[in-house]
């Protein structure tokens, strides 16, 4: 992992959030929303202003750590 990860710019944080929020409404129109540990997870994402690959590790990480158990 790298000692500095990559933040976003501002701009890219801002399209980021407006494409979670397009997902979040067409998972609610599909009848799969999203929880609130999911949501609460992609603000995180958000607000750290987390790269696409540091997002992607964090998750692939937690669901090996889930398949674990």
């Amino acid at each position: 992992m790298l000692d500095k990860p990559e933040r976003l710019s501002r701009k890219d944080l801002e399209l980021a959030r407006q494409r979670r929020l397009e997902a979040m409404n067409l998972q609610a129109i599909e009848g799969n929303p999203l929880d609130a540990e999911d949501i609460a997870m992609f603000e995180m994402f958000e607000r750290e202003g987390w790269s696409h690959e540091r997002c992607l590790a964090y998750i692939l990480d937690r669901s090996s750590d889930a398949s674990k158990t």
